[in-house]
């Protein structure tokens, strides 16, 4: 919200298509991309608005409101264009709310006591020191060509399990499959599956509620 919507789209879309271009033509063969949370639609919605469903996965049918989130959501069509057209891989993280070391103490006792605070982020989070191991696996793991992940931590960011809590607080919107006892809505089951993420920081470690 610094610079009117257009130029966030603008900027965002041609950074991204300029690097990806540029890294492709140049041969390099590993791309990792930062999309967002924003592009399952509620973080920067206008009005409270709710999920169409629970878990958010990789498959979820994104439509945001915002230039923000859209402009995430053409850089993953870019990564998918470039990694079809040299045959590289190319990896777009869906990253959730980034949360440094020193934020747990002042940030958690607001997020796990007010959790509605915390729809706009699926009550969800990614450590900053686990979202650097991510991309370390990202590099590690080759040969899977364009691939979106979710980049975040594993556990939901309430005091109440995650189905407990999201019957409560999200009544209207479903949940299409069993969810872990406190898995994170924004789920990292992919990402735990496929390149073998384990977390180091869970928020408990942190802040006891």
């Amino acid at each position: 919200m610094l610079v009117p919507d257009n130029e966030c789209f603008t900027a965002n879309v041609t950074a991204t298509y300029n690097v990806i271009e540029a890294a492709s033509k140049l041969g390099v063969k590993k791309i990792i991309v930062a999309s967002s949370e924003t592009t399952y639609g509620v973080c920067f919605a206008e009005g409270n608005v709710d999920y169409h469903s629970f878990p958010l996965e990789e498959d979820y049918d994104t439509d945001p409101m915002d230039s923000y989130a859209l402009s995430k959501l053409c850089g993953e069509r870019t990564a998918r264009t470039f990694a079809r057209r040299f045959g590289t891989d190319i990896y777009a993280l869906r990253i959730g709310n980034v949360i440094e070391p020193d934020e747990y103490a002042r940030d958690f006792p607001i997020h796990v006591n007010q959790p509605m605070t915390r729809k706009r982020n699926a009550w969800s989070y990614i450590d900053a020191r686990d979202l650097g191991q991510i991309c370390e696996l990202c590099i590690q793991k080759s040969g899977l060509g364009f691939q979106i992940f979710n980049a975040t931590n594993d556990t939901i960011t309430t005091k109440e399990p995650t189905e407990e809590f999201l019957k409560q607080a999200a009544p209207n919107t479903p949940i299409t499959r069993k969810m872990g006892e406190w898995e994170a809505p924004l789920s990292n089951r992919k990402i735990r599956e496929v390149l073998g993420f384990k977390e180091e920081h869970d928020w408990r470690k942190y802040y006891k509620p």
